[in-house]
């Protein structure tokens, strides 16, 4: 075995990493955030700009993941808060956006995300990482084909490769989980995999255990996969949808020449998808949002729209989101807030709402499993384990869907967060 193998799990909301050192054990990355460590790095990043010396230009700082976060929450002057980057990959005419008065493309703003990690874990690990297994999701998000999908997986590895790695292998994610759950075997199972990650729901069918790892793995022990691009982030957007943008307008109308008009839709649409939200703090969006406040018959909500894009609340917003939703998880009703100076949204929301607003999600997700065992052939009584993984796994109508068809005796849980890059890391070692 070589001396270390790591594995990294890119992830639309959090990146994490996992290396097995040459004795065998597992040790997962842990970064500083808020005076405490944490094994999920925000994928995200947050420039500031200052002022330069006397006659010189200004000086633009970036930071990312835990430090980003703490920069952007202690600004007194807020910067440029950009999340959510992989949800871009697939999108061919996405190539990057505007940061300060320099355009930065999505592969560079990504291997500066994975820079970071890089260097945080090589200090951890005492080890100059810059070989790594890398999970990859069945289905990037807004792949129509295959032709998108390899797409997002070239700008994917040419990231990873200005982030200073010198060879990746590429892994898909349920897959990799499957090996950190096999982990715990001591006897054979044929599992299904179920891996939601912000952007994608993954699903594999697989052989593990003592007589596969004996044997050498082969092809014909993963039966099949299947992805579609519903996740964390769509239940989210339902959230925003329902409880925010009411609040900020959506609903309201505006003043042209002699008609009444309804808002347009993009403001609140992008509002919707963390990934495009970031990229609406631009003069020309809020200059076209005061001339249609300057016209509207409910002026205050369109202020409050302009409020949170011009000081990019947008991680807040998520906050307040993903709070909701993983009381909901727990609790059948929960209080959403989210405050910032005059905007104050709050209320009271049941769990059967919640579940009503993301009906057509969990429909998608239940044709993808249905749609996988039927092109494998494989029947649901035939399956001995189904292990669930990543965030939306925990809320109670996803975890319904396999109850209902595996019985829930063979739901199997357990390192949500961190599972895929355990995984990814032993595959390595595996390899070597």
């Amino acid at each position: 075995m070589a001396t270390h193998s790591v594995g990294i799990d890119f992830g639309t909301t959090n990146t994490s990493i996992a290396i097995v050192h040459s004795d065998g054990s597992i040790e997962l990355g842990q970064f500083p955030f808020l005076g405490r460590l944490t094994d999920a790095y925000r994928s995200l990043l947050y420039f500031e700009q200052v002022a330069g010396a006397a006659g010189a230009p200004p000086v633009t700082y970036c930071w990312t993941g835990p430090a980003g976060i703490e920069h952007y929450l202690s600004a007194d002057s807020q910067g440029r808060l950009i999340q959510s980057l992989k949800s871009f990959l697939a999108v061919r005419n996405m190539e990057g956006t505007q940061v300060f008065e320099k355009k930065r493309t999505i592969e560079e703003l990504i291997g500066r995300i994975l820079a970071d990690v890089r260097a945080e874990a090589s200090r951890q690990f005492g080890i100059d990482i810059r070989h790594a297994t890398v999970g990859r999701p069945v289905r990037f998000v807004g792949a129509d084909n295959l032709d998108d999908d390899h797409y997002a997986e070239d700008r994917l590895a040419d990231a990873f490769n200005l982030a200073g790695f010198d060879t990746i292998a590429f892994e898909l994610e349920p897959v990799a989980a499957a090996h950190e759950y096999e982990s715990r075997l001591d006897h054979d199972e044929l599992i299904l995999i179920g891996d939601f990650g912000g952007g994608t729901s993954d699903f594999s069918l697989v052989r593990v255990g003592p007589t596969v790892r004996e044997n050498g793995r082969t092809d014909e022990d993963l039966l099949g996969n299947a992805g579609v691009g519903i996740a964390g982030d769509a239940f989210d957007a339902q959230i925003v949808r329902r409880l925010v943008s009411p609040a900020l307008g959506s609903r309201s109308q505006f003043q042209s020449m002699d008609k009444l008009l309804p808002m347009p839709a993009w403001p609140y649409s992008n509002l919707e998808r963390w990934h495009h939200l970031s990229l609406m703090k631009t003069g020309e969006v809020i200059e076209q949002l005061e001339r249609i406040k300057a016209q509207a018959l409910e002026p205050k909500m369109i202020g409050y729209l302009i409020h949170l894009i011009r000081y990019d609340l947008g991680y807040q917003l998520h906050r307040s989101v993903q709070k909701l939703k993983t009381e909901l998880s727990t609790w059948t009703t929960s209080e959403f807030e989210f405050r910032d100076g005059d905007l104050w949204l709050r209320s009271t929301v049941d769990r059967a709402w919640f579940e009503g607003w993301i009906e057509h999600e969990l429909q998608q997700i239940e044709m993808c499993v249905d749609g996988l065992l039927a092109s494998t052939g494989v029947q649901p009584k035939q399956v001995d384990a189904v292990f669930l993984t990543g965030g939306s796994s925990f809320v109670p109508a996803v975890r319904r869907i396999f109850q209902s068809r595996f019985g829930a005796a063979k739901i199997r849980a357990g390192h949500e967060f961190t599972s895929v890059a355990m995984g990814l890391a032993r595959q390595a070692a595996e390899r070597s």
